[in-house]
C-alpha cells in the first residue's frame, strides 16, 4: 500500500497574502495587486462526525491541507459552511476555501413560499458564520438546479431567485465574492449580477471541452471565468485515463483564459444523501489518502500553468501610436507596459507631431521613441509596422493600459492556431468618474464582432494584434484613415485573403472611456466621418441605407433591443438535451431601424406633415406617429440606460439616478453625433449617384458573340469586379433568386442583371445580358401616399399642404428615377468594358449607354444583327 501523502520541503507559499479579500478586476481574480490563478480541489463533503460536523477531525484536515500546499493547490471548494476552525487551518495552510452554502435545490423549492423563505434565512445565517474571514475567497449562493426544476418553476423565476440569495449573502458580507455554480443543462440561465461566471463541465474530449469553454467565454463576457468541477472517474477508466484526462483538462482551461480549476475530488471518500458513495473514484487520492497516479501529474501541471515554462515565445513588437495625447494617461500606458510579464519584446512609440514633447518620456522607460510629422493614425500605425523587429505586432491605444499577461495571451493564441490577427476584451478601469461610466454603458465604443466563439468579424484597434507578414502582405494600413477607421479596413483586408481573425478572452487591455460629454460627441462624428471614408472604399458591406452589414455578432455596452426577445431555450424532447441553450431571435426591422442616426430624419419628416395639419387637417393623423417615431429611441435609450446600469456597483439611489439619466441622455444623442459626422462626408441614405439623364425604368439587353469558350461564372464574376471597381455596391443573387447580380444606387432604386450564354460548337458562344431596374417598394408605397395626400390637400383646397407634400412627392420620384438609372447604367458600362477587353468579343446587338471610349471603337461595325432588345422591345 502506498504511504500517505508527504507535504513538499521548502515549497513556495500557495497563496501569499491570505489576509487579503480577493476581488475581480476584468476576466481575472486579484488579491492585493496579485493575480490569483485558481489551482483548486474539491474537498467532501464527508459523513457527519458525532458533534454534527460534515468534515473530518482537524488533524486530519491538517494533513489533508498540508498534503494539497505541497501539490501546489491554493483554494479547496466546499459543499457545506465549514466551521470557523476549519477556515483558520485553511489560512494557515496558505489556502483560500470557496464555501458552498446548500440548500434544497433538487425539489420545487418556490413551490412552497415557507421553503424559499427557509432557504433565504440559512443562506443569510450560513454566510454570516464565515463572514469577513480573510480564508474565504466567495461563496456559492447554488449549485447545479436541476434542469427538471428550473423547468418545472420556468427560467425567470429561478434567475430571480438566485439574485435573491446573491443580495442576501452580499448584505451579509458586502466584501465578499459571490457566484452560483451552473452546469451544460442549465446553461441558459442569465445571471448577470454575479461577481464571476462558474461552471461545472465534465467532457471526455479535448476538441469539445476546448470548443464549450469558447462558448463559456462568450457567455461570460467581460467576467472571469472559473470551472467548479472538471475530473474523470478513475474506477471505469482507470487510474492513467483519470491522469491523462485530468492533465489537459487543466491546461486546456488556463490556455482558454480561465481564472482557474477546481479538480472533483482531493479524495475518493465521498458522502451524500445520506450514503457513502463507493462506486465512483474521482479522488486524486484513495479513500485512505494514499496518492493516485493523477496526483503526482497534478502537482507538475499546477506548477506549470497558465503557461508552459518551456514555451518558446515569438518576438513581438508592442506599438503605441500618439497625438497629444493625456499626460496622465499616457504615462500610466508606458508604466504598465513596462511591467508586461513576457519574456521576448519591444515597446515602439510613434508620436504623430504632438504639440509638446511629454513623449520623452519614454526613452526613460527604455522605448524606442519615433517622432514624425503629424499624418493621421493609419500613417503613425505604419511607421511602427515598419520599425518592428517582431514577428507578431501588438498595437494598443494611448489612452490604454495592458495586463501583466497581455502579450502571453495573444501569443499563446497565434502558436496554436492559424488566425492572423487576433484581439481581446478592451475594459473600463474604475475610477474615472461617473461620466466616464455612462459613456462605457453607452454606444459607440470600441467593440468586437464575433463569426463564432473563436473566430472574429472585427477587432478594435486598442487591442489588436497581426502576424507582420500577413499585414505587410495587404500593404499595411490605409493612410486615409487619419482618426479612425483603420481598424475595420485592415480586418476586412486581411479577411479578403481568405486569412482568419480570432479572439483570446483573457489578453486584456483597460481602455479609459470619454470622461465629459462634449469629447465623447467629438469622438462620434469622428466615428461617423470614418464610416463615409469605409463606405467609400468598401461599398459591398454597406447596405442600401448605408450602414455596415456585419455576418457577426456585435458585443459591447449599449446594444440592447428596444424590443427585447426572451429567446427560445433548446431543451430536447421532454427536457432530455444535455447542452441546453438560450438562442434569442434577431433583432426585429423597427428594433434595428431605430438603432440607425436616420431614423431621426423620418421623425422629422412625420412632425413636418404634422405641422402641415394647421392647413388640412388630416394631416393631424402623422401627430401620433411623429410620436411613436420619437418614443421608440426614448424607448429604448430608457430600456438600455436602465438595463446596462442597473447591473453595476451598488450606489446611492440620487447617484443612481444621475447614472442613469445621462446614459439615457447619451444613448439619445449618439446616433446624432454619427449622423452629423456622417453626412458631412456624404454617407446619407439620399446620397447622390451621377446619371446621364432620369428616364423611367426599363429592360435593356446586350447579346454578343465570342468565339472563346468561357464559364458563365467567370464571366459574372469579371462583371462583378468591374462593377465593384466604379465604385458601386453590388450583391450576389441567392439560391432562390433568378437574377445574378444586383447593383445598389441608393435607398430608393436599384438594377438586377442576368446572363445566358448559348453553345454553339466549337468553343463559341452568344451571351446574352439583361438588365432590369428595380424600384424600393417601400420607397413606392411613401411615393404613393405622398401622391394620395397630395392629391386629398388639392381637393380640399389646402394649397399650402398641397404644394408642400408634391414638391416632397415629386423629389421622391426623381430620386426613385435617378437611383435606378444609375444603378443600370453602371451596370451596362460594366459588361460593356468587361467584354470589349475580350478580344474575340463582337457587338451582336445591344444598348450601350455611359461614356464610349477607344476600347468600344474597336467593336467591328460590320457584325450582323440578330436580334436586338432595347428598352423591352423586340
Amino acid at each position: 500500500m502506498n504511504s500517505p501523502v508527504p507535504a513538499l520541503e521548502g515549497r513556495p507559499s500557495a497563496c501569499p497574502g491570505t489576509s487579503l479579500r480577493p476581488r475581480v478586476r476584468g476576466k481575472f481574480i486579484f488579491v492585493g495587486e496579485e493575480k490569483l490563478y485558481v489551482r483548486g480541489v474539491t474537498y467532501g463533503p464527508f459523513r457527519p462526525g458525532q458533534d454534527g460536523t460534515e468534515y473530518p477531525d482537524p488533524a486530519r484536515v491538517a494533513q489533508d491541507f498540508e498534503a494539497m500546499a505541497g501539490t501546489g493547490i491554493n483554494t479547496i471548494r466546499t459543499y457545506n459552511v465549514p466551521p470557523r476552525w476549519f477556515l483558520d487551518a485553511a489560512q494557515s495552510a496558505n489556502l483560500r476555501v470557496m464555501v458552498g452554502l446548500p440548500w434544497e435545490q433538487h425539489v420545487a423549492f418556490l413551490d412552497d413560499s415557507r421553503t424559499a423563505r427557509s432557504i433565504e434565512r440559512r443562506v443569510r445565517g450560513a454566510v454570516r458564520e464565515c463572514a469577513g474571514h480573510p480564508a474565504v475567497l466567495c461563496y456559492a449562493v447554488g449549485n447545479e438546479i436541476p434542469g427538471g426544476i428550473v423547468r418545472w418553476l420556468g427560467r425567470r423565476r429561478v434567475e430571480k431567485f438566485v439574485e435573491k440569495l446573491y443580495r442576501v449573502a452580499k448584505a451579509e458580507d458586502p466584501e465578499a465574492l459571490v457566484t452560483y455554480v451552473n452546469f451544460p443543462t442549465t446553461e441558459f440561465l442569465e445571471l448577470p449580477f454575479l461577481d464571476f461566471f462558474c461552471f461545472n463541465v465534465y467532457l471526455e474530449s479535448r476538441e469539445a471541452f476546448a470548443a464549450y469553454l469558447a462558448r463559456l467565454q462568450t457567455l461570460a463576457g467581460d467576467r472571469p471565468l472559473l470551472l467548479a468541477e472538471v475530473g474523470l472517474d478513475s474506477r471505469r477508466n482507470g487510474e492513467q485515463a483519470q491522469a491523462d484526462s485530468l492533465e489537459w483538462q487543466v491546461r486546456t482551461a488556463f490556455a482558454g483564459g480561465c481564472a482557474g480549476a477546481f479538480v472533483f475530488a482531493w479524495t475518493d471518500e465521498w458522502y451524500r444523501g445520506g450514503y457513502e458513495i463507493e462506486d465512483w473514484d474521482f479522488g486524486l487520492t484513495r479513500r485512505d489518502r494514499s496518492p493516485k497516479l493523477a496526483l503526482d501529474v497534478m502537482r507538475h501541471v499546477f506548477a506549470d500553468v497558465p503557461f508552459s515554462l518551456g514555451t518558446n515565445w515569438p518576438r513581438i513588437s508592442v506599438i503605441v501610436c500618439t497625438y497629444n495625447g493625456s499626460h496622465k494617461w499616457l504615462e500610466e500606458c508606458f508604466r504598465h507596459l513596462q511591467k508586461i510579464d513576457y519574456p521576448n519584446y519591444e515597446i515602439i512609440v510613434v508620436d504623430d507631431g504632438s504639440s509638446d514633447r511629454f513623449t520623452d518620456c519614454a526613452l526613460d522607460y527604455g522605448f524606442r521613441l519615433i517622432r514624425i510629422a503629424n499624418s493621421g493614425l493609419g500613417n503613425a500605425r505604419n511607421i511602427g509596422l515598419f520599425e518592428a523587429t517582431g514577428e507578431i505586432l501588438a498595437y494598443i491605444d494611448d489612452d490604454a493600459y495592458p495586463d501583466p499577461d497581455w502579450l502571453k495571451y495573444l501569443a499563446a493564441t497565434f502558436l496554436d492556431t492559424d488566425f492572423v490577427g487576433i484581439g481581446g476584451p478592451n475594459l473600463p478601469p474604475c475610477g474615472d468618474g461617473w461620466v466616464a461610466d455612462c459613456v462605457a454603458n453607452s454606444p459607440g465604443g470600441p467593440i468586437h464582432v464575433m463569426l463564432t466563439d473563436r473566430e472574429a468579424e472585427h477587432i478594435p484597434g486598442c487591442n489588436m494584434a497581426y502576424r507582420k507578414s500577413a499585414l505587410l502582405e495587404v500593404g499595411g494600413f490605409d493612410e486615409r484613415f487619419r482618426v479612425a477607421g483603420d481598424d475595420v479596413d485592415a480586418c476586412w483586408s486581411l479577411q479578403k485573403c481568405n486569412w482568419k481573425l480570432g479572439f483570446s478572452p483573457a489578453a486584456v487591455v483597460w481602455h479609459h472611456r470619454r470622461n465629459s460629454i462634449r469629447t465623447y460627441l467629438k469622438q462620434q462624428r469622428g466615428y461617423g466621418r470614418a464610416e463615409a471614408l469605409l463606405e467609400k472604399k468598401w461599398p459591398e458591406k454597406y447596405n442600401s441605407a448605408g450602414h455596415v452589414s456585419w455576418a457577426g455578432r456585435v458585443y459591447g455596452n449599449g446594444f440592447f433591443t428596444v424590443l427585447p426577445h426572451g429567446g427560445r431555450i433548446y431543451q430536447g424532447i421532454w427536457g432530455t438535451a444535455p447542452f441546453q441553450r438560450l438562442y434569442g431571435s434577431a433583432p426585429g426591422l423597427l428594433s434595428s431601424l431605430i438603432l440607425m442616426p436616420e431614423w431621426f430624419l423620418i421623425v422629422g419628416l412625420l412632425a413636418l406633415l404634422a405641422g402641415l395639419g394647421y392647413s388640412w387637417k388630416p394631416l393631424l393623423l402623422a401627430a401620433p406617429l411623429s410620436l411613436f417615431s420619437l418614443g421608440a429611441p426614448v424607448a429604448h435609450a430608457i430600456t438600455s440606460g436602465t438595463h446596462r446600469c442597473k447591473s453595476g456597483p451598488t450606489r446611492n439611489p440620487l447617484e443612481k439616478v444621475r447614472l442613469i439619466g445621462v446614459t439615457i441622455l447619451l444613448h439619445l444623442l449618439q446616433p446624432l453625433a454619427r449622423l452629423l459626422g456622417r453626412v458631412r462626408l456624404g454617407l446619407t441614405p439620399w446620397r447622390w449617384v451621377k446619371a446621364e439623364s432620369p428616364s423611367l425604368p426599363r429592360a435593356n439587353s446586350i447579346v454578343l458573340w465570342s468565339e472563346i469558350w468561357q464559364a458563365t461564372q467567370d464571366r459574372l464574376k469579371a462583371v462583378e469586379s468591374a462593377l465593384k471597381h466604379l465604385g458601386v455596391v453590388v450583391r450576389r443573387g441567392g439560391d432562390f433568386d433568378n437574377w445574378d447580380l444586383e447593383i445598389r444606387s441608393g435607398l430608393l432604386g436599384s438594377a438586377r442583371l442576368r446572363v445566358v450564354a448559348e453553345e454553339h460548337g466549337q468553343g463559341k458562344q452568344l451571351v446574352r445580358w439583361r438588365v432590369s431596374s428595380k424600384c424600393s417598394e417601400v420607397g413606392l408605397i411613401v411615393l404613393a401616399t405622398l401622391i394620395a395626400i397630395s392629391v386629398g390637400a388639392g381637393t380640399a383646397r389646402a394649397w399650402a399642404a398641397c404644394a408642400t407634400v408634391t414638391m416632397m412627392g415629386l423629389l421622391l420620384g426623381l430620386s426613385v428615377l435617378q437611383e435606378c438609372e444609375a444603378a443600370t447604367a453602371s451596370a451596362l458600362r460594366a459588361i460593356q468594358e468587361r467584354e470589349v477587353e475580350q478580344s474575340s468579343a463582337q457587338l451582336v446587338s445591344g444598348y450601350f449607354r455611359g461614356p464610349t471610349d477607344a476600347a468600344s471603337q474597336s467593336i467591328p461595325s460590320c457584325v450582323p444583327i440578330i436580334r436586338s432588345i432595347v428598352g423591352g422591345k423586340n
